[in-house]
């Protein structure tokens, strides 16, 4: 690691995917669209696209609205069992995107043609064995996120996680879980990191297209606000608590699946898929998995109750996916205001330190 006079900060992740700065905006369905990611992009951090509510053809607009905003790099993330994925991965090739990065484990193969084409590969984990095989596979570097952030979480603390994950592989890793500062960059950066993933610091920016009174809310909300319920989708996921989770856990199984059953035809709509698609995704989404085909029809509930509440505003019918670190922010600044803080402060803690 090192911070050169000339405005950069260079870590392997720097190096690797050629930002200025090593932090991750990180790829939140319904939030990380070109304007939040050309505005991460421009401010020196990794601005990953989030693709998997885009249709395919919506994707390919979406790259090229970032590529029209930034010449800095960027990335798109994408769901390895996604039965398109090969025309996801084919856009990312076609359009020279710098990172492809995955919520689930891609495949050797794709991985291999990702980094044929010459396209990072930085696949998320929950756990140091996914980190081992992916790293056996050829992936360029890992995310690997604690409990403590938003979304499908595991109960693993980052502080536990991370070393494990450093030790155990031979390839950069991002830190995400509870990052929101510079203390936090250089608190990552001593475990063996080479940066910082964040989603809720980035959601909670000017540059961010969540409406006002939802993005209010999370500035309201506390730390004891932010839960972990397995009610939308049958899986840990990690939201502020609001009357709309209440109900959800409140809610009978016949109730759940009819309501998830009418989110699953709302998504096919949006994304354009076909119901045989949405089944093929179902198959992909059990293989190697313990679940039910009653969790997996629950996760057709995701999709739709975060663009309720992340797109429409309607957080009395919707969710709001959150880190736990929702309840130590408490404003709003554009994302090169926040990127130039956070580096501020990481560069005075770093001097701070005994010697």
């Amino acid at each position: 690691m090192s911070a050169p006079g000339d405005g950069t900060f260079a870590t392997p992740l720097t190096e690797l995917t050629g930002v200025r700065y090593p932090i991750v905006q990180t790829g939140m369905g319904w939030v990380a669209g070109p304007r939040l990611v050309s505005a991460s992009a421009n401010a020196g951090a990794l601005g990953i696209l989030a693709s998997a509510t885009m249709s395919v053809e919506q994707l390919r607009a979406a790259v090229r609205e970032v590529k029209s905003r930034t010449d800095a790099p960027f990335g798109v993330n994408l769901r390895a069992d996604a039965g398109d994925a090969a025309d996801r991965v084919r856009i990312i090739v076609d359009e020279g995107v710098r990172v492809a990065s995955f919520a689930l484990a891609p495949s050797k193969e794709l991985i291999a043609r990702l980094k044929d084409a010459g396209v990072v590969v930085i696949p998320s984990v929950g756990a140091r064995r996914h980190a081992e095989k992916v790293a056996a596979w050829g992936a360029d570097a890992v995310m690997v996120q604690g409990g403590e952030g938003g979304g499908h979480t595991g109960n693993v603390a980052t502080s536990v996680l991370l070393p494990q994950v450093v030790d155990a592989v031979g390839i950069p890793v991002i830190a995400a879980g509870g990052f929101h500062d510079g203390r936090g960059l250089v608190a990552a950066l001593a475990y063996g990191a080479a940066g910082i993933g964040m989603g809720t610091r980035f959601l909670l920016t000017s540059d961010s297209t969540v409406p006002a009174e939802v993005k209010a809310k999370y500035l309201a909300a506390s730390v004891k606000d932010v839960t972990v319920t397995t009610k939308v989708d049958g899986m840990p996921h990690r939201m502020l608590r609001t009357a709309m989770v209440d109900s959800l856990e409140r809610a009978g199984r016949v109730t759940s699946g009819l309501r998830a059953l009418r989110h699953a035809a709302a998504f096919r709509k949006e994304t354009g898929a076909s119901w045989p698609r949405l089944v093929r995704d179902g198959l992909a989404m059990k293989h190697g998995k313990e679940l039910t085909w009653g969790q997996v029809l629950l996760a057709a509930n995701t999709p739709m109750l975060l663009k309720a509440s992340l797109v429409e505003g309607r957080t009395d019918i919707g969710v709001m996916a959150s880190g736990q670190v929702a309840g130590l922010i408490d404003d709003l600044p554009s994302c090169t205001e926040l990127v130039g803080r956070i580096m501020t402060e990481a560069q005075a803690t770093l001097k701070s330190l005994p010697r």
